[in-house]
């Protein structure tokens, strides 16, 4: 089975996502700079959940680029995966409404979690079919900074419940080592 469908759909999804995203930030009643203070939680919580979006839309291209092949175990994966990232909005414009109330941030959290996990299931499907020494199974390695970002949201989600501002910094902190542009897939495919 070719991957573009897939490709094709999930890029679909995603733009979706972001989409309903950007439509929940509502402009403010006033003319003032100070009229948009009040909406600080809800523009944060856009910039964090676009910037989430954002990676796993980049990391998503990228293996699906390493892959060949995909298998209807990889199509159930990959369902799994746009499930999880199609309720970022919801947790995000909760997040942003209760400003980073504890629930909320650890509702956002669990739903980071699942998304990392689904990704983990997906990727796992996807070198299931292809084999320990595909392309993508090198591009992938031992895939340290994706088993490190599920372990901190593990920390983050219950942390939330009493320090919710100490996981939002975990959730960025994430965010963070994931903008550092990872070369591993472009190494791999630029030596075909």
């Amino acid at each position: 089975m070719t991957k573009g469908r897939l490709e094709a759909f999930s890029d679909g999804v995603i733009a979706i996502i972001i989409t309903i995203m950007v439509l929940e930030l509502k402009v403010p009643h006033g003319e003032e700079l100070s009229d948009l203070l009040p909406l600080y939680p809800i523009f944060l919580s856009y910039v964090l959940s676009f910037v989430h979006i954002g990676i796993y839309w980049n990391n998503h291209h990228h293996m699906l680029h390493a892959a060949h092949h995909v298998s209807g175990g990889a199509l159930w994966g990959n369902l799994h995966l746009l499930f999880w990232l199609s309720l970022v909005p919801f947790a995000t414009d909760w997040m942003g409404e209760s400003h980073f109330a504890a629930v909320p941030v650890a509702v956002y959290g669990s739903v980071l979690l699942m998304s990392a996990i689904a990704y983990y299931i997906l990727t796992h499907c996807l070198l299931s079919l292809h084999g320990p020494d595909s392309e993508l199974a090198r591009a992938l390695g031992s895939d340290r900074k994706g088993r490190w970002s599920a372990v901190a949201y593990v920390v983050a989600v219950p942390l939330a419940l009493v320090a919710p501002y100490l996981s939002l910094a975990i959730f960025v902190g994430v965010a963070a080592t994931w903008l550092i542009p990872d070369r591993r897939f472009e190494r791999v495919l630029a030596g075909k």
